[in-house]
């Protein structure tokens, strides 16, 4: 696995501060070599003086990184880089301002050149302090970008009250409660804290995500429906924070310490992802198979499911799965009751 080249997905509406943090990936004295994938020069203005060499479509900056336009096929491009000499540390993909990352995402898991070169690390979404509440009401690719998102930078926190911060953390927890979540001002962040992440890696879905593992039963929506409707949607939590439920994005956790029939769980899971794919954008989970010593993570990407199993149950460890579905309109009632059908 490890010589595979991980690839970042960089999304974010337009205007949130996705070029500067580019600027920053492709300007800093960090050490490492990064390839950039761009949709136009022209938006991440580059800065001459800092381009060493440039042939039609890839420029090489003076601090080791290369930055190269998706003209046509993201998959041409790959190759094309990885034809190149001398190893890159990680590849980053920005999408446009109005894209979905899925497609892009999901690139990694198709085509088969490519997947046994790279592996996904990770999709961060720069999402604007100011403005996004806004663009969640009018963009649904902005809310896509949120539930999509292993790690968010919440950008321009330096225009907003903090009141104000909190309310707009409260409405990204609304759409992804499992995303890692930076405060920044003009995109200042560890770059370490962006790539590299391994957030695609089965083996390290629960490493980052602690809630996963405990009191998440607040992301459950089956006690919350009586009261949705006298509170406006905004009812407050014993930590303090407002919490919210978009209307329409949501996600479904599910978990058993029964264990489960491996081949009762995964024809129920292809097939619910064949069926309700466009609306679920991400899946992740671990599992317990009956009479299996491993533990067993998948995740996926609307209809596009990946798994392994990684590594044996510990003895201290509490065997029980844990299933996540994140997406739009997702038909709650059937999902519950088509898991709980796989229990051994």
């Amino acid at each position: 696995m490890s010589d595979k080249i991980p690839v970042t997905v960089l999304t974010g509406y337009l205007g949130a501060g996705k070029t500067t943090l580019l600027n920053r990936i492709l300007t800093q004295p960090h050490g490492k070599k990064f390839a950039v994938i761009v949709n136009e020069f022209g938006e991440i203005g580059i800065d001459n003086d800092l381009v060493v060499n440039a042939d039609e479509e890839v420029f090489e900056m003076n601090n080791g990184c290369i930055c190269c336009t998706v003209r046509g096929d993201l998959v041409r491009i790959i190759e094309g880089l990885m034809r190149r000499k001398g190893k890159f540390d990680a590849i980053i993909v920005e999408t446009t301002g109005l894209a979905d990352p899925a497609p892009v995402a999901q690139t990694f898991f198709m085509d088969e050149n490519v997947g046994e070169k790279t592996k996904l690390d990770a999709v961060v979404t720069v999402a604007d302090a100011k403005w996004l509440k806004e663009r969640l009401k009018d963009a649904p690719e902005a809310k896509n970008q949120i539930a999509f998102a292993d790690v968010i930078l919440l950008n321009k926190t330096d225009l907003v009250t903090p009141e104000e911060l909190r309310d707009v953390e409260a409405r990204i927890r609304g759409i992804n409660p499992y995303a890692v979540l930076h405060r920044t001002e003009r995109s200042n962040v560890d770059i370490n804290a962006v790539l590299g992440r391994n957030a695609f890696d089965l083996d390290r879905i629960l490493e980052i995500e602690p809630q996963f593992l405990h009191g998440d039963d607040h992301h459950h929506h089956d006690h919350d429906h009586d009261h949705h409707h006298d509170h406006g949607h905004d009812h407050h939590h014993h930590d303090g924070m407002k919490h919210y439920h978009d209307e329409h994005m949501q996600s479904v956790a599910l978990k058993t310490d029964k264990p489960l029939n491996p081949d009762k769980f995964f024809p129920w899971v292809q097939n619910l992802v064949a069926t309700d794919g466009p609306s679920i954008l991400r899946s992740k989970g671990i599992l317990a198979f009956k009479d299996d010593p491993e533990r067993f993570v998948f995740q996926g990407v609307h209809m596009i499911l990946d798994g392994d199993h990684q590594r044996p149950w510990k003895d201290d460890e509490k065997r029980e799965s844990r299933i996540v579905f994140i997406g739009r309109d997702l038909p709650e009632q059937k999902i519950r009751e088509g898991f709980e059908s796989c229990v051994a």
